[in-house]
């Protein structure tokens, strides 16, 4: 099988913080977005940015810039089907998501999500951390998503499905489990407070 391509998901509308885009933020001096790519380009054949509005903001980063097929803000399930969308174009016969606003994800995201899939013969996969109650919680902007039921997600958000999870759910997804030490590598930042603390974890992590 073909390495996956991978898909960054900037639609979101940033509320939290104010509007505008997370991804453009700087930490550490460096934009949020470009700590992203530089982390998901070397695991994935090709890279492709999924955000909505004008697209000449993100040219800095030179990726295409894919935006949402479903009208209004239809959450991170739009932007997957855009990735596999792309990907559809491209011949692949996977993608592999992470969010915008998500610096610190493992470096072996792609791997650890290919072999989860393997190991449990599903087709989608999503990154998890260990839950003191729940087993796991699951980061569903990251996972595994087969460029074959691109036309079954699209049918379900045009019937107005949200969730993540029901949608996975009937797909059998599985998870692949991350250590959540010395942080929870899938932190994300909302707010302002968010973006101070990850400065704090940017010399943590060094």
């Amino acid at each position: 099988m073909k390495q996956p391509l991978g898909v960054i998901l900037a639609g979101g509308q940033a509320r939290r913080m104010g509007g505008g885009d997370k991804g453009l933020l700087t930490l550490g001096g460096i934009p949020i977005l470009q700590r992203v790519i530089d982390r998901l380009q070397p695991q994935v054949a090709d890279l492709a940015l999924n955000a909505n509005g004008e697209a000449a903001r993100f040219e800095q980063f030179g990726l295409p810039v894919i935006p949402d097929s479903i009208a209004g803000f239809a959450g991170p399930l739009a932007g997957v089907l855009a990735g596999l969308d792309w990907a559809a174009q491209q011949g692949a016969e996977q993608i592999v998501t992470a969010a915008a606003d998500t610096p610190f994800f493992p470096c072996d995201l792609v791997p650890q999500l290919l072999l989860a899939a393997e190991r449990a013969e599903t087709t989608i996969a999503l990154a998890a951390t260990p839950h003191a109650t729940r087993g796991c919680m699951r980061h569903p902007t990251f996972g595994l998503w087969p460029v074959a039921l691109r036309d079954d997600l699209r049918k379900a958000l045009e019937n107005g499905l949200r969730k993540v999870v029901i949608w996975t759910e009937t797909h059998q997804a599985t998870e692949a489990i991350f250590p959540d030490t010395p942080f929870d590598p899938f932190f994300n930042v909302n707010t302002p407070e968010d973006l101070a603390l990850a400065e704090s974890m940017i010399v943590r992590e060094a």
